[in-house]
């Protein structure tokens, strides 16, 4: 019985051994590829001669280009990511429009890169192709739909790339391959591509060098050279970055230093959720037809769901009949999904984008930029679970829906690495504001890729800065106990955060507001002292520290705090209640 149980243990570790060569080779294979497995055809469409002078050389001469497999090129099918729809199809009889303006202008084209099937996806896996290998992160999936465009910009093969952009497909695998990727405002010509889904469509480009993001944008965008207008107002959207998997302060750090630097401005912090169920405050109610998610953001996944019900309503009108005709050929995913019931009200879903415009007009004007994370964190790792995850989905599609349903342009931003990985935000203007978007990218890239390194290469240990990340987790845990009228569950997580990192003026400040809800004034007191010791002008510590000293009977210490919080905050309408409250007790 030893014997057997002995020959048994080896076939399991020859197994294992054997099970792990194959997984090197494959990971060997993946890597060897000379082109990452990013094109589907190689061709070349070569631009017309020079001018001659004095005449300007063509705007884009020099630059060489890829399309996503959507675009059509007189003499090749269009793939359409499907080797069925391949078959099915002639070759196109004429090139995109978009196309031969690129060429016209200068660059070459030489070749149709790789997207997932049909375009339905935001992940990049395709199973007719093969999945592209993302050249920053080998082992993890590119994202798509226009993943063969992002890996080809990525590994150096072309200085920039066209991709389709319904609901993320430019910008989520521009974040997961570390590139820039730019969607722009509804302005591209959509002729001599095949639609996704009509309404959303837009084509957008990637490039690693923002210099070139711009001169492709001016030429497609038919965009007037004219004086940079520098942006005014930089509004971060905290929450969300709390939807982020990876820490809000790794991310927003560099941009507000960035904007420090070049601006002298200091960033605002916005809650996005809160601002748009002020401004629609019917959205909740839109698109019932998806799982509502996270409950802490009904008005975004609101939108997200009115952008996913357009979507598949419109890719059902194209293309649904061609997916009946060859069904057993189709991702069994992709039918599955538009099989589902439960569509929403479609003009509910269009008045929630009219509204959205409207809304985020508003808060930007002509002269902000609202920023947001572009995906949820690292990209996946291939064959993940979470690429199947509807809450996953969901959440990511939150971010993107922003831009797609409002029409705004957006521009992904690499921000070097967490854990080996590509890692972005996003940046985005209002909706026709493309040339001011592309010229502040080109102004503050490389101040940013300078804070990029300075962050990498701080000399703050990393001790001191798991301790700060976490003295934040133990913050946000903190405010929700809070919220939950938890007052000492919130101070025991507030002090856990001064412990971690006693040099924030906002922990003591929230610690006080649970100490004076358990009426113990003195600590409350000592608490907003510390507060103001480490920021003066901290409102909400006088205010706090005020109402301890009433508490307390100290009366004139109180109108002090309180004056004090009026001369910071002239319009502070409890201050100035409490100011004549104590003034009437005096009197």
């Amino acid at each position: 019985m030893a014997s057997s149980g002995a020959a048994a243990n080896l076939w399991v570790l020859l197994g294992l051994g054997i099970a792990g060569v194959l997984l090197a080779a494959r990971r060997l294979r993946r890597s060897a590829r000379p082109d990452h497995g990013a094109f589907i055809a190689r061709l070349e469409l070569l631009p017309p001669p020079q001018p001659p002078p004095p005449q300007a050389p063509h705007p884009l001469t020099g630059l060489c280009f890829a399309i996503a497999d959507a675009l059509h090129v007189s003499g090749y099918v269009t793939s359409f990511g499907s080797l069925e729809w391949a078959k099915t199809h002639d070759a196109e009889t004429q090139t995109s429009p978009v196309v031969s303006a690129l060429v016209d202008g200068g660059a070459i084209c030489v070749g149709k890169t790789v997207i997932d099937e049909m375009a339905y996806s935001i992940h990049g896996e395709n199973k007719h192709f093969d999945t592209p290998t993302n050249p920053a992160a080998p082992e993890r999936v590119p994202g798509g739909c226009s993943s063969g465009s992002a890996v080809a910009v990525a590994g150096g093969m072309v200085d920039f790339a066209l991709g389709i952009d319904s609901i993320g497909g430019v910008r989520i695998p521009g974040a997961y391959c570390g590139v820039l990727a730019f969607r722009p405002s509804h302005a591209v010509s959509s002729g001599g591509v095949i639609p996704v889904a009509p309404s959303l469509d837009t084509i957008g480009w990637f490039a690693r060098d923002p210099n070139v993001l711009r001169r492709v944008g001016h030429l497609l965008l038919r965009l007037p050279y004219a004086d940079i207008r520098p942006p005014r107002h930089f509004y971060i959207a905290d929450d969300c970055f709390e939807l982020s998997k990876i820490p809000a302060r790794r991310l927003t750090q560099v941009v507000t230093k960035s904007v420090e630097k070049l601006f002298g401005r200091q960033v605002t912090r916005v809650n996005l959720e809160n601002y748009l169920a002020s401004k629609i405050s019917s959205l909740r109610n839109y698109s019932n037809g998806h799982k509502n998610g996270d409950s802490k953001f009904p008005s975004l996944l609101a939108l997200c769901n009115a952008m996913r019900s357009l979507h598949k309503r419109e890719f059902k009108d194209q293309h649904m009949e061609w997916i009946n005709s060859v069904k057993p050929a189709v991702d069994a995913r992709i039918v599955s999904n538009l099989s589902e019931d439960g569509d929403s009200d479609i003009d509910a879903c269009q008045d929630a984008r009219n509204k959205a415009r409207l809304a985020l007009g508003a808060l930007l004007k002509d002269d902000g930029i609202l920023v947001i994370p572009t995906a949820l964190g690292c990209p996946p790792k291939l064959n993940a679970k979470e690429l199947s995850s509807e809450s996953y989905n969901s959440q990511t599609l939150c971010l993107s829906s922003l831009a797609s349903m409002s029409g705004c342009c957006q521009v992904s931003i690499p921000l070097g690495t967490h854990d080996k990985c590509p890692i972005s935000v996003s940046f985005i203007a209002r909706h026709g504001g493309d040339r001011f978007l592309l010229d502040t990218v080109q102004t503050m890239y490389a101040t940013i890729q300078e804070q990029v390194e300075i962050l990498a290469k701080s000399n703050v240990s990393s001790k001191q800065a798991m301790n700060e990340e976490a003295a934040e987790t133990a913050k946000e845990k903190g405010n929700a106990a809070f919220k939950e009228k938890q007052w000492q569950k919130a101070v025991n997580l507030y002090t856990e955060a001064i412990k971690l990192n006693g040099k924030v003026a906002t922990y003591y400040s929230n610690r006080a507001a649970a100490f004076l809800e358990l009426t113990n004034y003195r600590q409350a007191e000592a608490d907003c002292t510390n507060a103001i010791d480490l920021e003066p002008k901290s409102v909400k510590a006088y205010l706090r520290r005020g109402t301890a000293r009433e508490m307390m009977g100290y009366y004139k210490e109180a109108v002090e705090d309180f004056n004090h919080a009026l001369v910071l905050e002239p319009m502070n309408k409890t201050a100035g209640v409490a100011v004549n409250r104590l003034k009437k007790l005096f009197a």
